[in-house]
């Protein structure tokens, strides 16, 4: 499970969906990246501390019920839904893609997923990218954020 530091880099939201395409079990991790995320291979749940039984990630995978559609809409809307992500989260923060098994789902229901490894770096074009495209569709959706009270 270690991390090699020249992780290869996916430069275009066409690179990406066709990895999704290749591979399963695919996940996209926002975080420092896989030096720091595979020391302990743990995400922790914010609000009570507690260590959860993987990394917190997004599935990548492409749905039954969106068939035949674009996976590169697919794609955009997985990396749009929290690409608020390194705002929130602070400097270093960026997305990568892993390979892992679901062992269990966080507070969020997103997957836990172990026996991680890592696939590539998302430069920020592919982010500018899944923006455009999103907001190219005809019924737009904002990412997922939650605002405080």
């Amino acid at each position: 499970m270690s991390a090699p530091d020249d992780l290869p880099v996916v430069r275009t939201l066409a690179e990406l969906a066709r990895l999704v395409e290749r591979h399963q079990s695919l996940y996209v991790r926002w975080s420092r990246g896989p030096e720091t995320d595979l020391t302990s291979v743990s995400s922790t749940d914010e609000l009570t501390g507690v260590p959860m039984s993987g990394l917190s990630a997004n599935p990548l995978d492409v749905e039954e019920w969106w068939q035949g559609r674009p996976v590169e809409l697919w794609v955009a809307r997985r990396l749009y839904d929290y690409a608020h992500l390194p705002h929130d989260k602070g400097p270093g923060v960026r997305p990568w893609v892993l390979k892992g098994r679901e062992r269990g789902r966080g507070p969020d229901n997103e997957p836990l997923v172990a026996e991680v490894r890592p696939m590539r770096w998302v430069d920020d074009r592919v982010i500018q990218e899944a923006r455009t495209e999103v907001e190219r569709q005809e019924n737009a959706w904002g990412p997922l954020r939650r605002t405080g009270r």
